[in-house]
């Protein structure tokens, strides 16, 4: 099921309900299978790393979680 969203990536747009309402930023994915999209610095989670060569006492870190796209609007550019 092809879905179409009026957001795209790249695109600047504030969250007009839920938990995160007023927050804005550019849409850095989109899910198309949950209808769901990653906002810069909306939604921010915490998420803990495996010992690794590059973490090699682990760690926790801070990423995007993903809001609905019925959630978001497109904010208003300046380019007219």
């Amino acid at each position: 099921m092809a879905s179409k969203f009026h957001v795209k990536r790249g695109d600047d747009v504030v969250v007009i309900a839920g938990s995160h309402k007023g927050k804005s930023g550019k849409v850095l994915e989109i899910l198309p299978a949950k209808q769901r999209v990653r906002v810069e610095g909306v939604a921010m989670t915490k998420r803990h790393l495996k010992k690794s060569q590059e973490n090699p006492n682990g760690s926790i870190v801070e990423r995007e979680g993903s809001v609905h796209v019925s959630n978001l609007k497109l904010k208003a550019s300046a380019k007219a």
